[in-house]
């Protein structure tokens, strides 16, 4: 009998006492819950390398990006650019309504916008892109304000490199050269034949020849087409693409990203490849590339997060990228510089157009001079 009330004393000091918990089980129970999402959110950090990192910027704004630079201890500057820095060029945009190339390719006749650039239909109708190519071809624009920061950045021994969707060339012109580049979709400073049995190169000079002529670049080898080595919709990123991100984005110190909507993949995913401390500055006309709403509720990101109460190194300045660069230029004291180059590089290419127009000029009037003499002496 002493055993079992023994036992069932036991029993009782090992049961909760439920009619004597107080009011504040609910708050427990709320503990509990934070403590379980706090399980999970250390899980998938840990999981998918996603924790936050140590806060850099002293506050989220562009003058803390710049006192940040101006600091010393921002050595390796990656930048990431979109269409949208080309755009004060004359250049459009691919998405902005109304403005945008996709909204304004109705006279090609395509059967949706974005078959202009997908290689199955290039390669049944190219007629609609080579006639686009005309419009928007290399040579005819100047480098923007944007394009001669990132030079600059170069200059300053900052630049580690530009990571760019664009295929206008314009950062070559601007300065960088192909170790500073990597051209994710491509560029039309070479092409390649489009049959896998021959791929023969050609130069720009060659291709530029022939969609000016309105001829349908075709390889000399194979006959095959001929297409710039730009990278269309069901085509591989170059793998010098992939290669080098693997080396660049975790030794990155700031990531720049401007002019892109980060809505195309692999690109977009590279914002996520810095370091979780690396502070991640976006000059852009609208905020774009934030986290994704389920990451979002279990309160860590992996996109951008420039307004929750857990934003730590994403800074958004929203203007053009020109505009933000200049102010950039500005707080960083380097502003007449950045002008001054600007108005030097434009005077050049300007001089160098003049000069080719006068050789062309010459050559006609040489060539209408020849056929002259040869019509006189056939009277």
């Amino acid at each position: 009998m002493s055993e079992e009330v023994s036992k069932r004393a036991e029993e009782e000091a090992d049961t909760p006492d439920l009619e004597g918990q107080s009011d504040d089980s609910s708050d427990e129970g709320d503990a509990s819950g934070d403590t379980e999402m706090d399980f999970l959110r250390s899980l998938f950090s840990r999981t998918l390398g996603l924790s936050p990192g140590d806060k850099v910027l002293d506050e989220l704004t562009l003058d803390g990006v710049a006192r940040y630079i101006l600091s010393g201890k921002c050595k390796s500057i990656i930048c990431m650019v979109g269409a949208g820095i080309s755009t004060s060029a004359g250049i459009p945009d691919f998405r902005s309504p109304g403005t945008g190339l996709y909204a304004n390719l109705q006279k090609y006749n395509l059967p949706y916008p974005e078959a202009i650039f997908q290689i199955d239909y290039f390669k049944k109708h190219p007629e609609p892109f080579f006639a686009l190519a005309r419009e928007l071809y290399p040579g005819q624009f100047k480098p923007t304000v944007c394009h001669y920061f990132m030079r600059m950045l170069k200059d300053k021994g900052l630049l580690a490199r530009c990571y760019s969707q664009n295929i206008d060339t314009l950062e070559r012109v601007a300065g960088l050269e192909g170790e500073d580049l990597i051209e994710a979709h491509g560029t039309f400073h070479t092409s390649h034949c489009v049959s896998f049995l021959c791929r023969k190169e050609y130069s720009m000079d060659w291709m530029k020849t022939k969609i000016f002529s309105e001829d349908i670049p075709k390889c000399d080898s194979c006959g095959s087409l001929v297409k710039p080595d730009i990278v269309f919709f069901g085509e591989n990123l170059p793998a010098r693409f992939f290669a080098s991100m693997k080396m660049d984005f975790p030794r990155c110190d700031l990531l720049i990203i401007m002019g892109t909507s980060l809505q195309v993949q692999p690109f977009a995913s590279l914002v996520n490849r810095v370091s979780n401390s690396c502070p991640r500055l976006l000059i852009n006309m609208e905020k774009t590339g934030q986290t994704e709403f389920g990451m979002g509720l279990l309160g860590f990101g992996g996109g951008m997060d420039f307004d929750s109460d857990k934003a730590y190194r994403d800074v958004a300045h929203l203007s053009t990228c020109d505009d933000g660069c200049m102010a950039l230029a500005e707080l960083l004291g380097w502003k007449a510089e950045l002008e001054e180059m600007v108005k030097r590089e434009h005077a050049l290419i300007d001089n160098e157009d003049a000069k080719k127009k006068d050789k062309d000029a010459s050559q006609s009037s040489k060539s209408t001079g020849a056929e002259a003499g040869k019509s006189d002496k056939t009277e």
